[in-house]
């Protein structure tokens, strides 16, 4: 059972019945769910997923004091913890303070100044540009089991994507990288006898044409380890997932060299056209750098147009 089955039938059985039994006061100011860090968030959990920080559990997101006190609070906590201890062969973890970081009682607004430094959900213009991807998906990934206010679905609606003008903004700082590590220093590394700074003009291009892909399929990007994985499911440009490993994952001698140079030109040229497809860029060639401040000059608010290409990134 993946950890997000796992989650939801547990809460379905145990955590449900007691809410709606001991708490009816307070369940209709309540988000439940399994929200937060965790690769059972993304449904990327497997076996090997299951050697830390996997349990039955799910959070319970309070509002602020002035809805539900702290004496309310401390009695759910403890009902929480008194929920069984092993669920569908897997056993809950003796963690503290009652329900740890991940599962449990948690204040929604504590939870989100943790994640995105805004209590109330709602970054401000420069705060939106500093925000991870990372950050954001452990906000807006998982599942609300259920949300009766429906305040924390908002939210989450809400965060679901960058706002247009920090998109560009993100988007052209990714394009110039690209064409800056890609198309221009990983031959020049090369050329100057360094292999191991082309391997890392390589990856430089790489994280960055994965950003950009993330970005034109309007999704956050996750966290490192799951980028491949995640790339292929998405439906603009999925195998550059494919393209990317190849960089990676091959050497730097003469004819594997020329090959290499020319799939970042193959990447650029199609992460180019969906620009221009899309009407992103006003460029017309296939100098991602062009691309980059092409994209850049899109932006409405000056604040954002104005900051370095690459304030974003």
């Amino acid at each position: 059972m993946k950890g997000l089955e796992l989650s939801r039938e547990y809460y379905l059985k145990f955590g449900k019945p007691m809410l709606e039994e001991r708490f009816p006061d307070i369940i209709s100011l309540c988000a439940i769910g399994l929200v937060g860090a965790g690769s059972e968030c993304l449904g990327y959990d497997d076996e090997v997923s299951r050697d830390h920080d996997f349990e039955p559990g799910f959070s319970i997101f309070l509002p602020g004091e002035d809805e539900v006190d702290r004496r309310r609070a401390f009695e759910l906590e403890r009902a929480y913890a008194a929920l069984p201890g092993e669920f569908g062969g897997v056993k809950r973890q003796k963690i503290a303070p009652v329900g740890g970081n991940r599962h449990g009682v948690i204040r929604l607004g504590e939870f989100l100044e943790e994640k995105i430094g805004c209590p109330d959900g709602k970054p401000n213009e420069k705060s939106w540009l500093s925000l991870p991807d990372q950050a954001l998906i452990e906000v807006t990934g998982g599942e609300l089991f259920s949300d009766p206010s429906g305040n924390f679905s908002r939210i989450r609606e809400e965060l679901s994507f960058f706002p247009e003008d920090v998109f560009l903004k993100k988007l052209a700082g990714h394009l110039l990288l690209m064409a800056q590590s890609g198309q221009y220093n990983y031959s020049r590394c090369l050329s100057h006898g360094e292999p191991a700074a082309a391997q890392l003009a390589v990856a430089e291009f790489s994280k960055s044409a994965a950003s950009a892909v993330f970005l034109l399929n309007g999704k956050y990007q996750p966290y490192y380890k799951w980028t491949f994985r995640a790339l292929r499911e998405l439906p603009v440009l999925p195998f550059t997932a494919d393209l990317l490993e190849y960089l990676l994952t091959t050497p730097n001698d003469e004819n594997t060299a020329e090959e290499k140079y020319g799939v970042i030109e193959g990447i650029c040229s199609d992460v180019a056209g969906v620009l221009i497809e899309r009407s992103l860029t006003k460029a017309v060639c296939g100098d991602l750098e062009k691309h980059a401040y092409s994209v850049n000059d899109m932006i409405k608010s000056p604040f954002i147009r104005n900051l370095s290409v690459l304030a974003a990134v």
